[in-house]
């Protein structure tokens, strides 16, 4: 049977971890190379589970849309108001047809800004989910008996 030493113990380790973090883990407790692989595998289980418990942001461009179409609309309204002399002698379809369109132009403008802040806080959400990841796996390791260094 190959044997390792404790140093190609430990480069193996590191290359095997290398996907999940650049990190070296070093056994304490004299664990067979079987043993690392299978604390590694788990740790790694726990550590992904802990950081896809977590949901990712979604609706961004459709609540955009909604709040812009609302604000729209009630500017149409407002700026209406402002010249009641005219906006009084102006058909109520026409009233409708302004605020409609006002509506749809806000509400296109909403959507862009929506999606912008949608794909930043999932940019948020995928930095916190791997510092979790790597915090997990860590101490899931440490807690096994394994000496965790970047």
């Amino acid at each position: 049977m190959f044997r390792l030493s404790s140093v190609g113990l430990c480069v193996a380790v590191a290359l095997f971890n290398a996907q999940a973090s650049a990190e070296t883990v070093v056994p304490m407790k004299g664990q067979s190379s079987q043993q690392v692989q299978l604390d590694m595998s788990e740790c790694q289980n726990v550590a992904n589970s802990a950081s896809s418990s977590t949901s990712t942001p979604s609706g961004g461009r459709i609540k955009g849309a909604a709040v812009g179409a609302a604000a729209g609309a009630v500017g149409a309204n407002v700026r209406g108001n402002q010249h009641d002399e005219i906006y009084d002698r102006v058909d109520d379809d026409v009233k409708q047809d302004y605020r409609q369109d006002r509506a749809k132009q806000t509400a296109a403008a909403g959507a862009v800004i929506g999606g912008a802040n949608q794909r930043q806080d999932r940019r948020e959400q995928r930095r916190t989910n791997e510092s979790t990841n790597a915090t997990a796996y860590t101490s899931c390791l440490q807690g096994k008996g394994y000496q965790v260094t970047p």
